[in-house]
């Protein structure tokens, strides 16, 4: 029971704060929850199901565990993670005040703000949680891919935290567009190298069939697991898709649980913006699990890109989660894993799949997607900075406008809906593509 103090009963309370004590001291795992449980992974040279002793080569022994664990309800977070977790958790729950007025709707928008972690974004949660199991079984390197470097950089803090060396391949148009998370990543100690590079054999084959190819998620997965499982000591971590990840991701809705009770109000709606799947299941896998065992009426909705649209319209069937197929094979709505996304700005959701369990779950019909066009999203991102105060990451926006979508939608019903979204990063280093959209110089490329 939360102590009285934490209670404020002002009319117009913005701000739902949690003590420290109050960091979760367990993950929620939903896929114990599940009454149709993904397909399995599959490896990708025999087309057995994966089991976890197979994937001991390519990531940590605990993730690879967790990654395959379908009974376990609640699994718990590592005191020395935890611990790092308090240096700005809880996070704050947002009563956004200032965009219901503008939008003049008589629902009431809350927002998760996943900003005020020490990179910026939600990706620290895991990061921290993956780079600590690779310490404790005596890695010593660890490898990964990022799109516009949230990921990238919150690893590259972790790594330093707990004493590894961290390489990452990065999406070649984010690196050319976010020169200053290149700069975050190395800032932190990690070696950062533009994808498809002439580093990994991956790499050259890419450049060779396409020499002018800007990059993706998938390419630079290819790179940084060739690195992975060829580099001696090496593991390879992964910022979404994978289900440890969205594991590890919800502590988010854990608190926003609780948040929402001392608001008084509980979420009609839930929206996270959608690239792979980490920072929509971190918060919404908490309140699905009571529309799975109690059967509650939430809506959940995840926004991703018009111009990446693996939910909306790409197909159910097992894929490899990178370009050259080196990954397991997994069960996705995808858009093919040598999709070529286009160069928008939101690098982090420039992802041709889904994850396993978000699959199943919108085959299940438990969720649902939008599409967001880049001008849309960042029309409203910016309509939330200037109601709220805050610059959302590219990403974001996509949440926010489907979260705006929703309070417009609830004027013209006349509907009192509560929405909650997750506000998973701040645009702070993503100001060149604001200063494309204030210029016009921004379109809708790849729509």
């Amino acid at each position: 029971m939360l102590s009285s103090p934490a209670i404020i009963t002002a009319m117009r309370q913005k701000k739902f704060i949690l003590p420290e004590s109050e960091i979760p001291a367990r993950w929620y795992n939903i896929m114990a929850d599940m009454k149709q449980l993904p397909q399995p992974m599959l490896n990708p040279k025999t087309h057995e199901p994966v089991k976890a002793e197979d994937l001991y080569h390519l990531f940590c022994k605990a993730c690879s565990d967790q990654e395959l664990d379908t009974v376990n309800r609640w699994i718990d977070i590592p005191e020395a993670v935890r611990e790092k977790y308090s240096y700005w958790r809880c996070t704050p729950l947002v009563r956004a005040y200032g965009l219901e007025e503008a939008l003049g709707t008589p629902a009431h928008i809350y927002f998760k703000n996943e900003s005020v972690s020490p990179i910026g974004s939600h990706k620290l949660n895991s990061a921290l949680a993956q780079a600590y199991y690779c310490s404790q079984e005596g890695i010593s390197n660890i490898t990964t891919e990022t799109g516009a470097g949230q990921w990238g950089a919150a690893l590259s803090y972790a790594a330093k935290v707990f004493g590894l060396e961290c390489a990452v391949y990065q999406v070649r148009i984010s690196y050319e567009q976010k020169p200053y998370r290149k700069s975050m990543m190395q800032a932190f100690g990690a070696q950062v190298t533009p994808s498809p590079s002439m580093s990994t054999r991956a790499g050259k084959d890419i450049l060779t069939a396409c020499p002018h190819h800007q990059g993706s998620l998938g390419t630079a997965i290819s790179e940084a697991v060739e690195l992975a499982t060829t580099t001696p000591n090496c593991r390879y971590t992964l910022g979404s898709v994978l289900n440890h990840v969205a594991l590890h991701q919800t502590v988010i809705g854990l608190e926003a649980e609780k948040q929402m009770a001392l608001a008084g109000e509980y979420p009609d709606i839930v929206i996270a913006c959608f690239g792979g799947g980490s920072n929509f299941g971190g918060l919404a896998f908490p309140f699905l699990r009571h529309t799975l065992t109690e059967g509650t009426k939430t809506r959940y909705i995840a926004a991703e890109p018009a111009s990446c649209p693996k939910l909306t319209k790409g197909e159910f069937r097992y894929d490899y989660g990178d370009e050259s197929g080196y990954t397991p094979l997994i069960p996705m709505f995808t858009l093919g894993h040598d999709f070529q996304p286009a160069n928008i700005h939101a690098g982090g959701l420039r992802y041709h799949g889904a994850g396993a369990i978000v699959s199943q779950l919108l085959k299940d019909s438990l969720i649902e997607a939008v599409d967001i066009r880049q001008l849309d999203s960042f029309k409203a991102g910016l309509l939330f900075a200037r109601t709220e105060g805050i610059i959302p990451a590219p990403e974001s926006c996509h949440a926010i406008a489907a979260a705006v979508g929703e309070a417009l939608g609830c004027k013209e019903r006349g509907e009192k809906k509560v929405i909650l979204f997750n506000l998973s990063g701040h645009g702070l280093v993503d100001m060149s593509a604001y200063d494309q959209y204030l210029s016009g110089s921004m379109s809708n490329t790849g729509d």
